[in-house]
């Protein structure tokens, strides 16, 4: 297969690379937040750079990200599902490149992989999963996340101050795109709990579980901060303990696929769930094969995230 860079014109390729500085939190105005929490987090937001622009130069099975410390690998190819995800749609290819990533260098990082395609989808405006044959029955839902994620980081005074929902995520997507939102309003507020929960607290009632979940999600994964932060974190959580568990589990099937549970991440996912990184996974597991009966569409992956939340009251109630 011919390079990917062979078939992008240099003006195409040029408008679609990313500049790393427009990705910098004070140039977007974030809040200061958590002063240790925002040098993690800036450190993911370079890593999913460097993966984006990787991806607009080279065959997808050729991507290699080992040079990246491993905590940050999946950051990396969360941009590059992002990158040839874009350059699918703008060659008309079906998702040939998607699925080179996906079954190549990406396989470790297959949740990842769907939800960066979710950002080009953002960008480009177009309703997943238009243009590109990939996805795995519930992991395609998780597109809808990486919408919402593009979505509140780019557009963060519509999306986490005046509460605006895009037309295409309204209905049934819209509880998967706000678990996105709240992946990136915990970048918006650089991991600090306090102004974690004044965000949420603004939003309509019935939203607030769904981006409490992706708070889980975004703390567990990123590491970012200290149990004792978390401590915090829950506290002001109360009420949505299980919604956070519920993505924090998530975060730790994806660490457990790569086969690299970074050890800010494990503590984080035993503070979030009150399990070990393994046995998260495994409530996910679980439960995705009562969600895969319900049946492929939006239903089955709301089942799949209940029935996590299930898991873990039982855990902890036992």
């Amino acid at each position: 297969m011919a390079a990917v860079g062979n078939l992008l014109t240099p003006p195409l390729r040029g408008f679609l690379e990313i500049d790393p500085k427009t990705l910098d939190v004070e140039r977007l105005g974030f809040p200061p937040g958590d002063p240790q929490a925002r040098a993690r987090l800036a450190d993911v937001v370079q890593s999913f750079a460097t993966g984006f622009n990787s991806a607009l130069g080279a065959d997808p099975a050729s991507l290699d990200f080992t040079a990246l410390p491993h905590d940050l690998r999946g950051f990396a190819f969360e941009g590059a599902a992002m990158g040839v995800a874009l350059v699918d749609l703008a060659t008309l290819s079906g998702g040939r490149r998607v699925r080179r990533l996906a079954e190549g260098p990406g396989a470790r990082y297959i949740h990842l992989i769907h939800v960066g395609v979710g950002w080009a989808y953002a960008r480009t405006h177009l309703h997943p999963w238009t243009g590109i044959r990939f996805g795995r029955p519930l992991l395609r839902w998780l597109v809808w996340d990486g919408w919402g994620f593009h979505q509140a980081f780019f557009k963060s005074q519509r999306v986490l101050v005046r509460h605006w929902v895009e037309r295409p995520a309204r209905g049934n997507m819209r509880t998967i795109r706000d678990q996105g939102v709240g992946r990136a309003l915990w970048f918006y507020a650089g991991g600090d709990p306090v102004g974690v929960a004044e965000t949420i607290g603004a939003f309509p009632a019935a939203r607030r579980s769904d981006v409490w979940a992706g708070i889980g999600l975004a703390a567990a994964y990123t590491g970012a901060l200290p149990p004792e932060r978390l401590g915090e974190l829950l506290d002001r959580a109360a009420g949505f303990e299980e919604h956070i568990a519920q993505g924090a589990a998530f975060a730790a099937k994806a660490h457990v696929v790569s086969r690299e549970v970074p050890e800010r991440s494990a503590a984080a996912i035993e503070t979030l769930t009150g399990a070990a990184p393994a046995v998260a996974a495994a409530w996910t597991d679980e439960a995705a094969v009562t969600a895969e009966r319900c049946g492929s569409g939006p239903e089955g992956y709301e089942v799949w995230r209940a029935r996590v939340r299930q898991a873990w009251r039982k855990h902890n109630e036992g």
